[in-house]
């Protein structure tokens, strides 16, 4: 009983650490695909479906990370993941294992849960939720 309501009490903390670590990977897939680093992948045309991918990995990896309006920016990073496992993977075979598209439903799903569950207590988003309750409370 004691161990349940200790993590219990400790989930939003474990919340934001999860969002950051997701956060910093995607990240580093925008990062590599826009500018070729830390990985070297061919920099895609301006405005294709793989730019738009980039930098919804790029910039979308880097509001998650901050956890800035992290509800609307997981809901639309989840629905680009299960884009690319439809687009990619999907058509190579009917069994994920066999077309390599684990990551791209294991981040859909992630981002999704995040959608819902916000950012955590170590977000932009939660810092300004308690400071806009505390200028009520002054205001009171």
């Amino acid at each position: 009983m004691q161990i349940a309501s200790s993590l219990s009490r400790l989930g939003p903390y474990v919340l934001s650490i999860v969002r950051i670590v997701v956060a910093l990977m995607f990240f580093e897939h925008g990062l590599s695909r826009l500018f070729g680093f830390p990985s070297p992948m061919p920099t895609p045309a301006l405005f294709t479906m793989y730019w738009f991918a980039g930098a919804i990995e790029f910039v979308g990896g880097a509001m998650l990370l901050f956890g800035l309006a992290t509800r609307a920016v997981a809901f639309i990073m989840s629905g680009e993941m299960a884009f690319a496992y439809f687009i990619s993977h999907a058509p190579q075979s009917f069994f994920p294992i066999l077309n390599r598209g684990d990551a791209a439903i294991l981040y859909c799903f992630i981002f999704f849960y995040i959608a819902f569950a916000g950012g955590g207590v170590w977000s932009l988003d939660a810092m300004s939720e308690r400071r806009a309750r505390a200028g009520l409370k002054l205001a009171d």
